[in-house]
């Protein structure tokens, strides 16, 4: 429910491991940024800076994460799920849905997934297992009719494409498909050719989670924990493809407005 004279406060929960969370940080203010009636409070982790700053998401209009291995305690999920629950809109994007252990030198050889999200992961829907090498790949429109994704024609992305554990029902928009292995992880080989998520909607009571497994964003520096001082790239994903802005910001709208058109207020992006 907005605020005093319309405002919308939203949340973003924006950081952990293995991705340029500044650079997805400052899209995501930019786009917000498009809507004058939405302020926004930014948080590394669910902890959300303080048990006084925890307040925030009680009173949230939007809740935005992209986060990878950021894993919210218990005390944090049941929190979540709560107030997901009581009707919350949650654009949960790229890594939300990941919990990832790192291989150790000489001993595990593997990333492994573990299932430590608890209650959190039947709410978004799915848990990140592994994706295969990094490379394009062509992203499907599931449901044309949709308005988040009407007009979008087939595009093609360069982007971590995710194999996860999926808790439906699940309202599927779109989709790509995947067989084989998830090279380095220890989980997420697929023998079939069932689709793979890519954008969907999963509602839990009154609120729902939009969920889009894309935007991947890399910097040079964001590996070093993994023994790679400089990678010597920046990697934008899908960040650099007009189709997936396209939709961001329907998402964005559809978080901020709910199931309604945006109003005049956030023309779509040039």
């Amino acid at each position: 429910m907005a605020g005093p004279a319309g405002r919308l406060d939203v949340v973003l929960v924006c950081g952990g491991r293995w991705h340029d969370f500044d650079y997805a940080r400052l899209r995501l203010l930019e786009a917000l940024g498009r809507h004058e009636r939405a302020r926004t409070r930014v948080f590394e982790d669910y902890a959300m800076g303080s048990a006084a700053a925890g307040d925030a998401l009680a009173g949230a209009d939007l809740l935005i994460t992209y986060t990878c291995d950021r894993r919210p305690d218990p005390n944090q999920q049941r929190r979540l799920v709560d107030w997901v629950q009581a009707g919350g809109r949650w654009l949960a994007l790229h890594g939300t849905n990941s919990a990832i252990e790192a291989p150790a030198t000489g001993a595990q050889r593997l990333f492994r997934t573990p299932r430590d999200l608890g209650p959190v992961a039947e709410v978004l829907g799915s848990q990140f297992l592994g994706h295969p090498p990094i490379e394009p790949y062509r992203v499907d429109v599931t449901r044309p009719d949709h308005p988040l994704v009407r007009g979008i024609d087939p595009f093609e992305v360069t982007d971590e494409l995710y194999v996860s554990e999926l808790h439906p029902p699940l309202e599927v928009l779109l989709h790509t498909r995947w067989t084989g292995p998830c090279r380095g992880f220890e989980e997420g080989e697929t023998t079939d050719d069932e689709p793979r998520p890519v954008l969907y909607l999963k509602r839990s009571g009154a609120g729902t989670v939009c969920y889009f497994t894309l935007g991947h964003a890399r910097g040079r520096f964001d590996v070093q924990d993994l023994g790679v001082e400089d990678l010597g790239r920046q990697d934008r994903g899908s960040w650099v493809i007009p189709a997936f802005e396209t939709v961001l910001e329907r998402c964005l709208a559809w978080g901020l407005y709910g199931e309604q058109p945006a109003p005049a207020e956030a023309p779509a992006r040039a």
